[in-house]
């Protein structure tokens, strides 16, 4: 399995953080769901926001193909009506990691995930 951790540098403004909300629910979910390949491949994720705007977003899949997938439908993707390029900007580091342990409660479903 592989995680993705996908960082965006604060201090961002609240119009910036909201921009990067939607794109993620109403863009890029709908992708996401629409595409067989990635959600067989991808397993879940997080999106965490920090005080000063600063998002993290987590994201584990069965491989690497899934999040190379993902990528290029995102990066491919149009922007929906009202969608401010000038509000998204790219991110400020993207890092990927092989998973080599899980542990806690979240283990037995990594676990499950691997099959």
């Amino acid at each position: 399995m592989y995680l993705q951790i996908i960082t965006f540098d604060g201090p961002r403004s609240a119009a910036v953080v909201e921009a990067a909300r939607r794109a993620g629910r109403e863009r890029i979910a709908p992708l996401v769901e629409a595409n067989p390949e990635l959600r067989a491949g991808l397993l879940g994720g997080f999106r965490a926001v920090g005080p000063d705007g600063a998002e993290c977003v987590v994201q584990l899949a069965r491989d690497a193909a899934a999040l190379d997938t993902l990528e290029q439908v995102v990066m491919s993707s149009e922007l929906l009506p009202g969608e401010d390029p000038a509000l998204l900007s790219g991110p400020s580091r993207a890092e990927r990691y092989v998973v080599s342990d899980a542990f806690g409660p979240l283990s037995e479903l990594v676990a499950g995930a691997e099959r």
